[in-house]
C-alpha cells in the first residue's frame, strides 16, 4: 500500500518534531522514526479494519509482516536509498513497470521525466505505475529486502535504475540547465556502493560509462550555461582522473565472458576519451561497437546513435539514409535528437533550406532551455547565409 508507506513516515516526522523539541534527539533517530512509522501503520490498518472486513489482514498476520523488519535493516545493503531501489525493483513486475514505479516513488523523478526516458507518453507512464501499484496491492506483494541471494535477479532493473537518473542528471529533459548534477552524482555514489556490494561486470560497465560521461562536464557548458557539442568541446577541461578510472573499470568488464550493453556503451566513451579531437575520433570503431550493442539490445536511439558514427565515418549522406529510415518507419518521429542529427548533417551537405525546417522541428519538440538557445542560434546563422546562397544563384 504505496498511500499507507507515505503516510507512516510523515506522520512518524510530525510526530518527531513535537517530541523531540521537548525531550531532546534519541540516540539513535532512524530507528526511532522508522518503529514510530510502523507502529503508526499498523494502528492505520486496524482502524481501517474495523470499517472493512479484511479478513487476510488480522493482527497476527501485521506482526508477522513487521517481526523480522529490524533483521532487514542490517548490513547487507548499508545505503537507504539503493535498499529501498532493490525492495521496488521486484521480479514479480515487468522491468518497465518496476524501474519506472522506483524511479516515481524512491528516486522522486516526475512522470514527465520518466516518460521522456522511455520515449512514450505520459499518460502512457502514468498508467504503468497505477497497474504496477495495483498488482502490488492485489496479489499482496510484500516490500521487504531481498536476501543476498536474490539480489541479483533484481540486478537489470536496479542498473536501469540507476542509469536513467544519470541520465536525466548529465542530460536534464526540461529545465533552465543542461545539467542536473545532483542526480549525476547520486548516482554514480549509488553505483559505487552497488559495485562494493555487487562486483558484477555489468555494475563495472556502468560506473565506468557514467565516470567517462561525467569527465566532460567541465567542457559542455559556456560560462553563460550555453550548450557546447561534444566536437567543439575543449577536451583539456576534461577529468582525466575521472577518465582513468572510468577506463580501467570498462576494461575489467570486457575481461568477462559476457558483455553487456553498459560496458559497451562504456568502451565507446572510452574511445571518445582516446582522441584529442572529434576528428581524429576512431568513429570505425564506434560503429561497430554501436552494431555490436545493437544485436544485444535492440533500440531505434541506439540504431541513431550508429547511424551518427556512421556520418562521421563515411560521410554525412550514409549517416542520413539510415536516420531517414528509422523516421521513415515511425521511429523517433518525436524525438528531437533525431531532427537535431538530420539538420547537423543536412547542413553539412550544404542544403541550407532543408536543414533549417529539421532545426525548426527539433526546436518545437525540445523543452530544455541551452538546447533551445543553441537550435534558435543555428537558425539564425542559416538566415544569414540563405540571402547570400540565393544571390549567388542570380
Amino acid at each position: 500500500d504505496f498511500n499507507l508507506a507515505e503516510d507512516a513516515p510523515h506522520e512518524a516526522f510530525r510526530i518527531a518534531l513535537d517530541k523531540w523539541s521537548k525531550n531532546g534527539i534519541p540516540s539513535n533517530p532512524r530507528a526511532w522514526l522508522i518503529s514510530t512509522g510502523r507502529f503508526n501503520a499498523i494502528d492505520q490498518l486496524r482502524r481501517l479494519s474495523k470499517f472493512t472486513p479484511l479478513p487476510e489482514v488480522s493482527d497476527h498476520h501485521m506482526e508477522r509482516c513487521f517481526i523480522d523488519f529490524d533483521w532487514q535493516l542490517d548490513n547487507t545493503i548499508e545505503d537507504d536509498v539503493l535498499r529501498l531501489i532493490f525492495i521496488c525493483c521486484h521480479p514479480a513486475l515487468t522491468l518497465e513497470a518496476r524501474t519506472a514505479m522506483t524511479l516515481r516513488e524512491v528516486c522522486a523523478l516526475t512522470t514527465e521525466e520518466i516518460a521522456q526516458a522511455f520515449l512514450v507518453a505520459p499518460s502512457t507512464l502514468a498508467q504503468r505505475i497505477v497497474r504496477a501499484k495495483a498488482k502490488i496491492r492485489t496479489e499482496m506483494i510484500p516490500f521487504e529486502l531481498p536476501l543476498r541471494s536474490e539480489l541479483p535477479e533484481r540486478l537489470a532493473a536496479v542498473l536501469q535504475v540507476i542509469y536513467l537518473i544519470f541520465n536525466e542528471g548529465y542530460y536534464a529533459s526540461s529545465g533552465e540547465s543542461l545539467m542536473r548534477s545532483e542526480l549525476s552524482s547520486e548516482a554514480i555514489r549509488l553505483a559505487r556502493i552497488l559495485h562494493d556490494l555487487l562486483p558484477d561486470p555489468e555494475v563495472k560497465g556502468l560506473l565506468g560509462l557514467m565516470l567517462l560521461h561525467e569527465s566532460r562536464c567541465g567542457a559542455r557548458t559556456s560560462p553563460n550555461g550555453d550548450l557546447i557539442l561534444l566536437k567543439d568541446q575543449n577536451r583539456t577541461l576534461w577529468d582525466r582522473d575521472k577518465i582513468a578510472e572510468g577506463r580501467d573499470l570498462v576494461q575489467r568488464a570486457f575481461r568477462s565472458t559476457e558483455i553487456g550493453p553498459y560496458s559497451i556503451q562504456g568502451a565507446i566513451a572510452a574511445v571518445h576519451s582516446e582522441a584529442a579531437d572529434a576528428d581524429t575520433t576512431d568513429w570505425g570503431q564506434i560503429s561497430s561497437l554501436y552494431k555490436l550493442l545493437l544485436t544485444i539490445n535492440p533500440s531505434p536511439v541506439i540504431e541513431l546513435n550508429r547511424a551518427v558514427a556512421i556520418a562521421m565515418h563515411k560521410g554525412p549522406k550514409a549517416g542520413l539514409r539510415k536516420i531517414d529510415a528509422i523516421l521513415q518507419r515511425g521511429d523517433l518521429v518525436d524525438y528531437h535528437f533525431a531532427y537535431v542529427a538530420r539538420a547537423e548533417l543536412t547542413e553539412q551537405m550544404g542544403e541550407k533550406e532543408k536543414a533549417r525546417t529539421y532545426w525548426e522541428m527539433a526546436l518545437r519538440l525540445t523543452q530544455q532551455a541551452p538546447e533551445r538557445r543553441f537550435i534558435k542560434q543555428k537558425l539564425g546563422e542559416i538566415d544569414k547565409q540563405l540571402p547570400l546562397q540565393k544571390n549567388s544563384l542570380q
